[in-house]
C-alpha cells in the first residue's frame, strides 16, 4: 500500500501489555484491536480506554511475538463500503459499489448494505474504484477479489478520506448478493477468467448500471438467546441474511427488515428513545422519525436533552427510578420502534442491555445505531406512500443497463 500510495488506518503490532499500552499512546484512543489471525471478527474489540485496553491483553490467550496482537487506529464517524471485482490479471470488471448503512466498527456480515451505494459522493466511488483496480493489478489477481474500504469524515475533509481497510484476494461472502443484484454469475465468470478468458472476451468492458436498489440485512439469532446483549461490534454475530429490492433506497430497505423479521411500523404510534451520546445528528435523525407522526417518550436524561433540541418527548422512568419504567412501556406494547444506542460506560450497560432484551423477547423493532434510524425513517415514509411495483428477479435484470 505504501508504494501504491494508497491510505491505511495507522497500526502497530503488540506481543504483550506495556507493548500494546505504548502502541495505543501513539495510536491515541478509540483503537480497534484483535488476535494476528481471526475468522468472522473473532476477538476483535473496540477499545476505548487504558482500561478497556489492560482488560483486553490480560484475556487475551496465546500472544506471542510470532502471534502478536494488531493495533489499529479506530476511524471515527467513517462509512464503510466494500467493491467485489473480477479480474483476468491485467483487466478488472467491478459491478458495484456496496455501501454499508451502519457506521465502521460493525462487522460487515452484520451490517446493512446497499448497492449500488445511495450515499457516497462521485469522488468517493472514483477513488474506491481507482484503488481496487490498482491492487488487483499489483497482486495480479485472476478470478475474485474482495475489497473493504471506510470513508472517514472530519472537519478538514466533510467529503470524507477513503482508507483500504481488508484486501482480499478471493472470494468473499457478499458474491452472491452482489451476484443476485448485479445480475451476473460472478462464480461463473471468475471460473471462466482462472481457464484463460479475459474481460473483453466475457463482454465485461462496458458500462454496467443498476437503476434500483438492493439491501441485504443481516438475521441475528437473539432470540434464541435472551440472555444476550444484541448490539452490533466488530465481532460478527449473525446467521444469514435477507435481501430486498425496490426502486428507492428507502423501500428497498424496508423490505429488507420486513424479510428479517422485525417490520418497521407504518402505524402512527410511540417511538422510545434512550441515547448514550448526544450528538446534534441525533436529534436530527429522532425529528425524522417525529415527521412521519410518531411521538417520542425518553428516558429523563434523554427526553431533557430532546426537548432542549426542538423535538417533543415525554419522560418515562428509567429501569430502577419508579414504575411504569422504560421495560414496562415495552412489555405492555406502548412503543411500536426502540432506539437505544450502546453505552461505554459500565455502569449504564446492564440497563441499555435489558431493554434491547425486552424489544427482542416482546417482538419490538429495535434500532442500535443513528445511521439505521434515518434509514428507517427513509424506509418507513417509503412504506406509507405505498409498497411500489412488485417484480421478478428477472424483471429487475431486464433494467440493467
Amino acid at each position: 500500500m505504501d508504494r501504491l500510495g494508497i491510505p491505511m488506518p495507522e497500526s502497530m503490532t503488540a506481543s504483550n501489555l506495556d507493548e500494546a499500552v505504548k502502541c495505543a499512546e501513539k495510536l491515541g484512543y478509540p483503537l480497534i484491536i484483535r488476535p494476528s489471525f481471526v475468522l468472522g471478527g473473532r476477538g476483535m474489540e473496540v477499545i476505548c480506554d487504558e482500561q478497556m485496553l489492560r482488560e483486553y491483553v490480560d484475556k487475551a490467550v496465546g500472544v506471542t511475538p510470532d502471534r502478536p496482537l494488531y493495533l489499529d487506529r479506530f476511524l471515527c464517524h467513517a462509512m464503510e463500503c466494500e467493491a467485489d471485482a473480477l479480474s483476468d490479471g491485467k483487466d478488472i470488471f467491478i459491478p458495484a459499489i456496496m455501501q454499508h448503512i451502519e457506521l465502521a466498527g460493525i462487522h460487515s456480515g452484520d451490517s446493512a448494505c446497499v448497492l449500488p451505494p445511495s450515499g457516497i459522493s462521485e469522488r468517493n466511488r472514483n477513488t474506491i474504484l481507482d484503488y481496487t483496480r490498482r491492487i488487483a493489478s499489483e497482486l495480479k489477481v485472476v478470478g475474485l477479489m474482495n475489497m473493504q474500504f471506510a470513508i472517514e469524515f472530519t472537519k478538514a475533509d466533510p467529503e470524507g478520506k477513503v482508507y483500504v481497510i481488508e484486501a482480499n484476494p478471493r472470494a468473499s461472502r457478499t458474491v452472491p448478493l452482489v451476484s443476485k443484484v448485479a445480475g451476473i454469475q460472478m462464480a461463473g465468470i471468475a471460473t471462466k477468467l482462472m481457464l484463460g478468458e479475459t474481460v473483453k472476451s466475457l463482454g465485461l468492458d462496458r458500462k454496467h448500471v443498476v437503476p434500483y436498489f438492493g439491501v441485504k440485512e443481516a438475521v441475528m439469532p437473539f432470540d434464541k438467546f435472551p440472555e444476550v446483549d444484541p448490539v452490533l461490534g466488530p465481532e460478527m454475530r449473525s446467521t444469514g441474511e435477507v435481501l430486498g429490492l425496490a426502486d428507492t433506497f428507502g423501500l428497498a430497505y424496508y423490505k429488507s427488515q420486513e424479510a428479517a423479521g422485525l417490520p418497521l411500523p407504518t402505524e402512527k404510534g410511540k417511538i422510545l428513545v434512550s441515547l448514550s451520546e448526544k450528538p446534534d445528528e441525533a436529534a436530527e435523525a429522532v425529528t425524522a422519525l417525529e415527521r412521519l407522526g410518531f411521538s417520542v417518550i425518553a428516558t429523563s436524561g434523554t427526553a431533557k436533552w430532546l426537548n432542549s433540541h426542538g423535538v417533543k418527548a415525554d419522560e418515562v422512568a428509567k429501569i430502577g427510578e419508579g414504575r411504569p419504567d422504560v421495560l414496562d412501556a415495552i412489555k405492555n406494547r406502548e412503543v411500536s420502534l426502540v432506539v437505544n444506542t450502546p453505552s461505554g460506560r459500565r455502569d449504564a450497560r446492564a440497563d441499555d442491555s435489558r431493554i434491547r432484551r425486552a424489544a427482542i423477547k416482546y417482538r419490538v423493532p429495535y434500532i442500535t445505531t443513528l445511521a439505521a434510524v434515518y434509514a428507517a425513517a427513509e424506509g418507513i415514509a417509503a412504506a406509507m406512500s405505498g409498497k411500489g411495483e412488485v417484480r421478478s428477479l428477472q424483471e429487475y435484470h431486464s433494467m440493467i443497463g
